[in-house]
């Protein structure tokens, strides 16, 4: 029953998408506040998910799991009650901090309720759990907002969260034993505000400064954001010198894997925000129902499950996987792109199907591959931390597409745009996106990836918060496994 919470976090991660112009409709929410209602989530997540996972380590994982999986329960119904964008937003954030805490303790407890012999299967189960929230996030908004149960319109999206997590909140009270971990690492909580102010300098002027006429000062809080991310830095080497435990190593940003794998997380996974373009344009634009909607983005999985069956056996050729993988994502966006200006007016889902497949492949590529080729290059103690460190950048990417492209979108359709040629601007950022992510990759180390799979009987707190952001990003259910790179210098910056 711990499977739900993974479930329930994958499908809120990505249900309010589809049910964007509902909620403008509904609330009167400006375009600001629809980017912060799916951004302030997974902001929340990446900056709280590796305080979460020693929450647990020291408090407990079961207790921690409880209490993650009441506020997210609470949390979602307060959602859902919203009168007005701000209380939408300020519960989201809230609903993504509980996701983060409730999240990392799913893979512990799996891994001490089940006997050795059991755990592939409960793996298979914990991966199964993820595929079917990120293809059920869409589709169970598409469902919900076309049944207009009890003619609440959006609100069921999160409603629904509270009969399932009260079930699984029952379930796992009487199901699950607590664990705690051998050595308990200290909370870095002056880090995590510092990293915390670093992101939402930067984010907060992209997404606000539109509707204010781009004050100056946005202008001088995004140049802040490299000096809070350099003392950021500074006071994680200080933590690190007193013997504590700070949210990132310094010393795995002396490795030029960790240091590619960061950037190409970021660049990559902002091209997660097509979903915000496509989903607009396909409602007001095209006359789309929101279920429909949500067929046409859920197509998108086929490709990934047509990646996913071979990108594994391209992982030995290292970096240029990722290369190759960013320019399919690139031209299958980029044919969306084609298609959404070229059937204007005329646009029906299956058109949008052949770009979906190819972006859909190209994921899967990048996705599946990228925190293997990471860890390729560190020593094998410092794989947790690694893992972490790239999952965390995911959800920081996936939060700064919203911001750029969503600011790209909406600020050509605000200033009275053709809403096509808005859509299209849009997808062609991403696009840019991911070719910058693909010229970024070469900082990767070249050569080939030895794939010599030993796998750790023992897991920690921290490489238990990279497993599980690795299946948020699409990963596998496996341990990440040890790997080096053949014919390479060593990989020190």
């Amino acid at each position: 029953m711990t499977l739900f919470a993974v479930f329930m976090d994958m499908v809120d991660n990505s249900v309010l998408n589809v049910a964007l112009p509902a909620v403008q409709d509904d609330l009167g929410a400006s375009s600001a506040q629809l980017e912060w209602s799916v951004a302030g989530y997974t902001l929340a997540f990446a900056a709280a998910m590796i305080t979460g996972a020693r929450l647990g380590d020291q408090f407990g994982r079961r207790r921690v799991y409880l209490i993650g999986l009441g506020a997210f329960v609470f949390m979602s119904a307060l959602a859902g009650a919203a009168v007005d964008a701000q209380m939408l937003i300020v519960f989201r954030v809230l609903q993504g901090a509980a996701a983060a805490v409730m999240v990392p303790q799913v893979l512990a407890m799996l891994q001490v309720d089940f006997p050795r012999s059991e755990r592939p299967q409960a793996m298979s189960l914990y991966g199964m759990s993820l595929a079917l929230g990120g293809v059920g996030g869409p589709l169970l908004g598409g469902v919900l907002l076309q049944a207009d149960l009890f003619g609440l319109g959006w609100r069921p999206l999160f409603f629904i969260n509270v009969p399932v997590g009260l079930v699984a909140l029952a379930a796992a009270y009487r199901l699950t034993r607590e664990s705690r971990a051998d050595s308990r690492e200290s909370f870095d909580l002056r880090g995590t505000l510092l990293a915390t102010v670093a992101l939402v300098s930067l984010l907060y002027p992209l997404i606000q400064g539109r509707e204010m006429g781009w004050p100056w000062w946005t202008f001088a809080l995004m140049a802040a954001c490299p000096v809070f991310l350099w003392l950021f830095a500074r006071y994680e080497r200080r933590v690190a010198d007193r013997g504590e435990s700070p949210i990132i190593d310094p010393d795995l940003l002396r490795h030029r894997g960790s240091v590619g794998g960061l950037l190409v997380a970021v660049l990559f996974f902002c091209g997660t925000a097509y979903q915000v373009v496509l989903t607009i344009h396909l409602q007001t634009s095209e006359g789309y129902s929101p279920l429909r909607t949500a067929v046409a983005l859920t197509t998108f999985t086929v490709g990934v499950g047509i990646g996913s069956a071979f990108a594994p056996r391209l992982m030995p050729l290292g970096r240029r996987v990722v290369l190759m993988g960013c320019a399919v994502i690139a031209v299958g966006t980029g044919i969306v792109a084609w298609t959404v200006d070229r059937y204007a007016g005329s646009l029906e889902w299956w058109h949008l199907v052949p770009g979906m497949i190819v972006s859909g492949v190209g994921l899967a590529m990048v996705a599946g591959t990228l925190l293997t080729i990471v860890l390729a290059t560190m020593p094998k103690s410092a794989s947790g931390a690694a893992s972490s460190l790239v999952n965390t950048a995911i959800q920081v990417g996936v939060a700064t597409g919203v911001a750029v492209v969503g600011t790209v979108y909406f600020t050509l359709l605000e200033d009275g745009h053709h809403p096509v040629g808005s859509a299209v601007a849009g997808l062609l950022t991403v696009v840019g996106l991911y070719v910058l992510a693909g010229l970024v990759a070469l900082v990767l180390p070249p050569g080939r990836v030895d794939m010599s799979e030993t796998e750790s009987d023992d897991t920690d707190g921290n490489r238990e918060a990279g497993e599980a952001g690795e299946q948020r990003a699409g990963g596998d259910a496996r341990p990440a496994s040890t790997a080096s790179v053949v014919g390479t210098a060593p990989s020190g910056s």
